[in-house]
């Protein structure tokens, strides 16, 4: 069995914590990513053409 190690041990609060905190520095120092409206809008569609198929009918 593998031992769990990173944020693999770690709660989730934990994790959120230094999730946060990393998002925080980076928009800080300038290098976080900032979604356009056209960037979301292709980003969205991209993962409903995953999640739903790609827009192939659904036979009940």
């Amino acid at each position: 069995m593998a031992l769990r190690r990173g944020f693999a041990c770690m709660s989730p609060e934990k994790q959120k914590e230094i999730a946060s905190k990393g998002g925080r520095a980076a928009h800080n120092k300038g290098t976080a990513h900032e979604w356009t409206s056209e960037e979301a809008r292709e980003a969205g569609r991209k993962g409903g053409q995953v999640s739903h198929g790609g827009g192939r009918q659904r036979t009940r």
